[in-house]
């Protein structure tokens, strides 16, 4: 099995104090690469560091919505600089979470609209989180048509419905262990329409180990293999071919080399 985890946050407790040995593992179980997501502005550099410090680690990088309401100026500057300076894969995670509102939902459209115009100017894919906001979402993304490279909804339980929509524009799908879970039936639903080619997984780790994991309470990366696993089953494919295609995917989208 090989495998890249687009979408892993490295830095956050539980996995930061063992970083070396949480790679390590991942590699064993075959998967291969990680992508380290940084949430807050004091997070930049030790994202950057985790990165440029073990090998098939990348970073990217944004502000969470729910940090909206603490940004500054000087914090959108020195996301903007990280972006033009090589050092990150992708923009993000950004977007819209109108579940918890931890800042006002205006607040939060301000800073998605900064990340877009980075993403825009930089020609760096996005990685977007979306919560109970996904017409508003669009609503944002509508006025960046055709300005941005890539884009991809992570973490995703959405409906057949929003599933074709966002295939329709264009956008790429990520999977967590979500999936596997008995309540998710419209995770899994989405997991059979979106093809492979256009289709990507992650842990979102350390959040949201996947059955038959679920008492692990540290989610990581070596655990996205069961993800892997039950989607192929779902979707009656080979294991390998779809891990092969998935893989694909996930360097395309980020402009890995293999």
């Amino acid at each position: 099995m090989k495998l890249i985890d687009t979408h892993a946050h490295l830095s956050f407790e539980g996995l930061a104090e063992n970083v070396s040995d949480v790679i390590s593992r991942a590699k064993e179980a075959g998967v291969s690469g990680c992508i380290t997501v940084g949430t807050t502005p004091g997070e930049f550099e030790q994202v950057l560091g985790i990165a440029e410090n073990n090998d098939g680690v990348w970073a990217a990088m944004g502000i969470h919505p729910h940090y909206a309401k603490d940004v500054s100026a000087g914090d959108i500057e020195r996301l903007k600089e990280i972006a033009k300076s090589g050092r990150i894969v992708a923009v993000g995670e950004t977007g819209l979470d109108f579940h918890y509102n931890f800042s006002k939902q205006d607040s939060q459209v301000e800073l998605f609209v900064k990340h877009l115009e980075i993403a825009a100017e930089t020609g760096l894919p996005v990685i977007v989180h979306c919560r109970n906001a996904f017409e508003q979402t669009l609503d944002v993304l509508n006025d960046f048509d055709g300005k941005l490279s890539k884009v991809v909804f992570h973490c995703y339980s959405g409906d057949e419905e929003q599933t074709q929509t966002l295939l329709e524009r264009g956008y790429y799908i990520s999977f967590t262990g979500i999936v596997t879970f008995k309540s998710a039936e419209l995770a899994r639903v989405a997991a059979k329409i979106v093809p492979t080619g256009r289709m990507m997984l992650e842990t979102d780790c350390p959040y949201m180990s996947p059955t038959p994991m679920r008492k692990q309470k540290i989610n990581e990366p070596a655990l996205m293999v069961h993800t892997a696993k039950f989607i192929a089953e779902l979707k009656e494919m080979d294991c390998e071919k779809f891990c092969d295609e998935v893989l694909e995917t996930s360097l395309k989208f980020f402009n890995l080399a293999k």
